[in-house]
């Protein structure tokens, strides 16, 4: 007969104080309460003698709270913060949460909240074979029957607990779109249409950021709730108090502040897949000012380099004999220039050469160990050498995850065996307990090194970071970075998931993101990706529509960029009343820069975010949780894009029958105003409200004042006197922000706060 081998017991044996910390002592764990603000509690626990020292790249802050009580009975273990009370069950040793009134927040499951088990973690030995593979997503270097060494051990941890009543938002982007996170499995790791981030909210009053930097799992159902993390050497946890807007302060204090982008990036960005030449580059650039048309920035997609050189940092001279004219030009012309860069390089190109000469590259790959701080600042010398002397203002990180194993199939994966894929091809090339932070590590070494650079005074006045990037990991908003949401393909569908997919992201602390207007595939294709509706693209009303209305949505996101393959982008392709509808949307971004950019200086500011759920300012209003097609931009305006076709079908046929009107919740609490006609709406009311071709239904919060300006054909031309206007009865107060627009002398305090008065 088998034995039962007894557990090792849960029950606290000690308890003491040590360096401001709480630690309770098990025959299983030790778990250490650290109070680090009067909301905000971390929380470790590890089955091992001591606490890992292993570096933790995404937390950043190290403030400990010292005003707190601790208090023991035979059951219990108490620790009170002004805004946050925890309570320790002795049997067990899982932990409640609750707010300064006694308000339950969070429980964790009474018994075995946290399990941890040890396994054999494996690398690449000396000489594995690899193979080159052609994909959408550029050229990968692949793996054959890879032989594996050991590597040390790790541990896999769940963490289980037991949401209530409540909502969630986070965990980064999802390739799907939905509201609360309640009841869905959700696989968090990199990939080209999805972003991990390790964080969600909760409308119950707090957050939750597992500080680790290997895959995970979160899961619901009604048993109860879990996160796994895939390799860690010990559980840390930070527990959040407060509503979700202070959570999210909450989440930039521990993880840094969000770095204010310049304000040309926040004016439209030209981009399509792709600019072949110098003399197309400018004559987009000459086109779009001959017609008026608000612009601030052209990209420059992948292959700038020679034919067969991929990634190396230079130009193929006989497509851009002079660079550095061209840009020169571009700037003559107040137009900014962002280029497209890739982490990897080619073994043919002298790139590639001088990483591999200093063993800089991750294990049989390509791509250049970002991890390693020699890399990262031989990476941008290479970049200072050419691209950046040259003048270029922004970056395109391109496939700053560099391992993407579901673009290597015709058929999609299914969401767990992709999960498996990402684990063992990331794993066995960088340590299992960081695979997930490549992007971060890769955003940083652009950040730290162009801000030196530029200290140095020999390339210019200096210029903020922007780097358009399209992975993220906890704390990447320090670098300049904004993200944007992969390889998309053009349906109804996925427009209508772009705008919950952009929320969660945004909800889990990272402010800045934006996607590709009218998606990036437009077409049918042979891989499960390539899935677009539209064969004859832009000669298809149908798509035009649909182009038109994420190109409103567009206009209302961080970024507002157009970009994508199969069709041309620029807005002159696009005739008629879809034309027409598309300067409109160009021309109201512009109208509305002074408040686009005030607000985004609060996002630095105050720690606020740009674009967020209802449920963020709404919580009480529980109609709120459900919709995802609605969003709040700044503190004063909701946008409602249109999600469904009103004039023609995916054929390009007119439909009949459908009115030009869509349904807009608004929330309780106070009334809403339409921008442009000022109707008035009741809070708590449902509408149908004309939403014609040529508009975007947006309504303002009563008592708000929304400061506008004439439209320009980019942010430097932009010299208008400011309008505020009023929303509502009685007197309203705005706090103006504005600064120089680029460089860094806002971190400097070089920046005014204005508060307009309206009665």
């Amino acid at each position: 007969m088998l034995t039962a081998i007894h557990p090792k017991s849960s029950k606290i044996t000690s308890v003491r104080k040590e360096n401001n910390s709480l630690v309770l002592t098990s025959q299983r764990q030790i778990l250490e309460i650290t109070p680090v603000t009067e909301s905000i509690v971390r929380i470790r626990a590890t089955v091992r003698e001591v606490f890992s020292e292993a570096e933790r790249p995404g937390v950043i802050c190290t403030d400990r709270y010292l005003n707190w009580e601790c208090a023991e009975t035979e059951d219990e273990v108490t620790l009170e913060l002004p805004k946050l009370a925890l309570c320790i069950n002795k049997a067990t040793g899982s932990v409640t949460f609750r707010d300064a009134s006694g308000r339950l927040l969070l429980k964790e499951r009474e018994q075995d909240a946290r399990e941890f088990e040890e396994f054999e973690t494996f690398m690449l030995d000396a000489h594995p074979q690899t193979k080159i593979i052609q994909t959408a997503d550029g050229a990968k270097e692949v793996l054959e029957d890879p032989k594996k060494l050991p590597a040390g051990k790790s541990l896999h941890i769940r963490y289980h607990f037991v949401p209530g009543d409540e909502d969630l938002y986070g965990f980064g982007q999802q390739e799907k779109g939905f509201a609360s996170l309640r009841g869905r499995t959700l696989y968090i790791h990199q990939g080209n249409r999805k972003i991990a981030v390790p964080m969600f909210v909760s409308t119950a009053g707090y957050g939750l950021l597992t500080d680790t930097y290997s895959p995970l799992i979160f899961h619901d159902d009604e048993k109860g709730a879990y996160i796994y993390t895939e390799s860690d050497q010990e559980s840390v946890q930070y527990f959040l108090a407060g509503t979700m807007n202070e959570v999210i302060a909450g989440y930039r204090r521990l993880t840094g502040k969000a770095s204010l982008l310049p304000k040309w990036a926040f004016g439209y960005v030209q981009s399509q897949e792709r600019y072949e030449t110098q003399q197309e580059i400018l004559e987009t650039v000459e086109k779009s000012r001959k017609l008026g048309l608000g612009l601030d920035c052209l990209v420059l997609d992948w292959i700038s380099w020679k034919d067969g050189e991929w990634g190396q940092k230079s130009y193929d001279p006989a497509r851009f004999p002079d660079p550095k004219a061209m840009i020169d030009k571009l700037h003559e012309e107040h137009v900014h220039f962002m280029l497209s860069i890739w982490p990897t390089m080619a073994g043919n190109t002298e790139n590639h050469k001088e990483f591999k000469e200093r063993g800089l590259f991750l294990p049989a790959n390509t791509a250049y160990n970002a991890l390693e701080a020699e890399a990262r600042e031989l990476y941008f010398d290479q970049l200072k050498r050419t691209h950046f002397s040259y003048g270029t203002d922004a970056w395109w990180c391109d496939s700053s995850e560099p391992f993407t194993p579901e673009w290597n199939h015709r058929m999609r994966m299914e969401e767990g065996d992709l999960y498996r894929a990402f684990c063992e091809e990331a794993g066995l090339r960088m340590p299992y307990d960081r695979c997930n932070s490549y992007p971060l590590y890769h955003a940083m070494g652009i950040y730290e090194n162009q801000r030196a650079a530029m200290a140095t005074g020999a390339f210019g006045s200096e210029k903020r970071v922007c780097n358009l990037t399209r992975s993220a990991y906890t704390g990447q908003q320090r670098f300049g970075t904004v993200m944007w949401s992969g390889d998309t393909d053009a349906s109804w569908e996925t427009l209508c998931d772009q705008i919950a997919i952009g929320l969660h992201f945004c909800a889990s602390g990272i402010p800045f993101w934006t996607m590709d207007i009218g998606a990036f595939f437009v077409k049918q294709g042979e891989f499960w990706y390539w899935n677009g509706k539209y064969n004859d693209t832009i000669a298809n009303k149908g798509y035009c529509e649909l182009y038109t209305r994420w190109f409103q949505f567009g206009a209302f996101l961080p970024m507002f960029r157009a970009h994508g393959t199969d069709c041309r982008r620029e807005m002159w392709n696009f005739s008629g009343e879809f034309y027409d509808a598309l300067v409109a949307a160009n021309r109201l971004r512009y109208a509305l820069m002074p408040y686009i950019y005030s607000e985004a200086g609060k996002v630095w500011l105050y720690d606020r975010s740009l674009i967020r759920f209802l449920s963020f300012d709404f919580t009480e209003d529980k109609n709120c949780r459900s919709i995802t097609d609605q969003f709040l931009f700044g503190e004063s305006l909701m946008v409602c894009p249109v999600t469904r076709p009103m004039y023609f079908g995916e054929d390009g046929k007119p439909v009949t029958g459908v009115k030009k009107t869509r349904e807009v919740y608004f929330p309780a609490g106070c009334g809403w105003y339409d921008l442009y006609t000022g109707q008035r709406y009741e809070g708590g009311s449902t509408a149908a409200v004309d939403a014609p071709l040529e508009r975007i239904p947006v309504f303002v919060k009563e008592g708000s004042i929304v400061p506008m300006t004439e439209p320009a054909m980019s942010t430097e031309e932009q010299n208008a006197q400011i309008e505020y206007r009023k929303f509502g009865d009685g007197p309203a107060v705005y706090e103006m922000y504005a600064d120089a627009g680029d460089g860094y002398g806002y971190e400097k305090g070089e920046y005014s706060l204005t508060k307009i008065r309206v009665d």
